[in-house]
């Protein structure tokens, strides 16, 4: 009996981005070829296709399974307070320079389901800066940002998420930010307040505010060179003067064209803007 694994060729992976820039108007020819090639192939033996031409049809024709395509091929992993000490400079270096403002106005691109977001928003309303703040959360998947604007988070996930916050220099009781509602914790309606979650497609739109923070952690590492600089040239275009920008623990801005006007926070991933 011969059970061969199913696999996908190169110029197929092509044909599929093509598809979908074509049908759908979702650019993912910048993104490192490995990784997406990885996911395909992921989904493709997942849902056990029987041949690469009804996989191409299935994701050309059924909007439900194009959904599930894109769910699958954009990464979503993420958890309230990661990285722990970059949430402490958030909270002791950039949000009290912010907090000089009149009006706080802050991008989380790929904020995928939201748990970064929240996070944001009670620093904000620890720091007293809540009421003056609007935090747009965008990402490029629908279904994450529909389950975003939920503010639902698995009740299993609290402990972690509770050693997280107070690494970060929380000092309030996690547990009275959230309800628990059988398996799941449902975050407080005043942290949702602030919050705009909308669909935003870093390689095809455009800026479309100033903002004093913009912060995009770990996309950047799945997309290739070129695009890398397109995405931090469009980051630039909507960073005010003197804002900050805050990147991944293996993302920089090093070796990119808008580096030389910006000065590394010692210790984290996030610059300022000074030129």
């Amino acid at each position: 009996m011969n059970l061969e694994l199913p696999t996908i060729s190169d110029g197929q992976v092509e044909i599929l981005l093509s598809d979908l820039l074509e049908h759908y108007g979702y650019d993912f020819t910048g993104y490192s070829k490995a990784s997406i090639k990885r996911r395909i192939l992921r989904l493709y033996s997942l849902d056990k296709a029987l041949s690469f031409a009804e996989f191409r049809y299935r994701i050309n024709n059924d909007t439900f399974y194009f959904k599930r395509f894109v769910e699958q091929i954009t990464v979503n992993v993420t958890e309230m307070f990661r990285d722990p000490g970059f949430f402490k400079t958030l909270r002791d270096v950039v949000l009290p320079k912010l907090g000089t403002y009149p009006f706080i106005r802050i991008w989380l691109a790929g904020c995928s389901t939201g748990e970064e977001a929240y996070s944001i928003s009670i620093i904000l309303k620890e720091l007293n800066l809540l009421h003056k703040s609007l935090v747009y959360a965008t990402d490029l998947n629908p279904i994450v940002l529909e389950k975003a604007s939920q503010g639902m988070f698995a009740m299993s996930q609290m402990k972690q998420y509770s050693e997280n916050y107070i690494l970060s220099g929380g000092t309030n009781d996690f547990s009275s930010y959230y309800t628990a509602n059988y398996s799941l914790a449902k975050f407080n309606d005043e942290l949702k307040s602030k919050l705009i979650f909308s669909t935003h497609n870093l390689v095809s739109d455009h800026s479309f505010n100033e903002f004093q923070l913009i912060l995009c952690r770990n996309v950047l590492i799945y997309f290739d060179r070129d695009l890398q600089h397109k995405v931090l040239t469009l980051f630039d275009d909507s960073l005010e003067g003197l804002g900050y920008l805050a990147l991944g623990t293996k993302e920089t801005l090093d070796f990119s064209p808008i580096s030389p006007n910006y000065k590394r926070i010692p210790g984290e991933k996030i610059w300022r803007k000074i030129g």
